[in-house]
């Protein structure tokens, strides 16, 4: 089995998703965000490369506004980050969207990323599907990472529920999905999680939905 060369991706880990409008709503935003504390926390114990995410929009901007509050990283965040972190901002989805992020760790020699912050419904999967691309295996860990309620001309949609869907969509091809403590037992041991495929998933699928 492979050892795993991993690097902690915490994305946009921002007070917008504290009390802006995009309020994380599933799961529970404190948890999420003690949950992507105590990663960051295994990451410098385990001395794993970490990139930290801000996203960053012009002035004026309703979320996100250069300088704003929305804009700052929370202070659980800030006050853990070291020197020898890389930290960077972005204005699309993807942490590899129109920034360095993919060099820098190609340098580090990482070939697996990991997944924390907001939100699983935009930056975290679009960042999982860009890894791909990349050459690079994914993790996204579940319960620190967070969704919204959504709703507009195609429905709506439950934080909860979104949250939900995407992870089993996610683990079925793109990343391997996990709580923080199995992670961290990963990350110890050094070895891969474990992740479905889709013929599994669609096996799986049809046997939970029979009848």
């Amino acid at each position: 089995m492979t050892t795993p060369r991993r690097a902690l991706i915490v994305v946009d880990v921002q007070q917008e998703y504290f009390d802006g409008i995009l309020q994380i709503q599933s799961p529970d935003r404190e948890q999420a965000l003690a949950n992507i504390a105590e990663a960051l926390d295994v990451a410098d114990r385990e001395g794993l490369p970490v990139v930290v995410v801000r996203h960053e929009l012009p002035e004026g901007s309703p979320v996100f506004a250069v300088g704003s509050h929305s804009w700052t990283l929370h202070p659980e965040i800030e006050r853990r980050v070291k020197p020898s972190w890389k930290r960077v901002t972005k204005d699309r989805s993807s942490v590899f969207a129109g920034t360095d992020v993919a060099a820098w760790l190609a340098e580090q020699g990482v070939d697996t990323i990991t997944i924390v912050g907001f939100m699983t419904n935009n930056c975290d999967i679009a960042t999982a599907v860009s890894a791909e691309e990349l050459g690079l295996a994914a993790e996204i860990l579940s319960d620190a990472s967070g969704a919204i309620h959504l709703a507009n001309e195609a429905g709506k949609v439950s934080a909860d529920q979104l949250h939900q869907t995407l992870l089993v969509l996610l683990h079925s091809n793109f990343a391997a999905v996990a709580t923080t403590a199995a992670w961290t037992e990963a990350v110890t041991a050094q070895k891969p999680l474990a992740k479905s495929d889709l013929g599994t998933s669609a096996t799986q699928g049809r046997a939970a939905f029979a009848g």
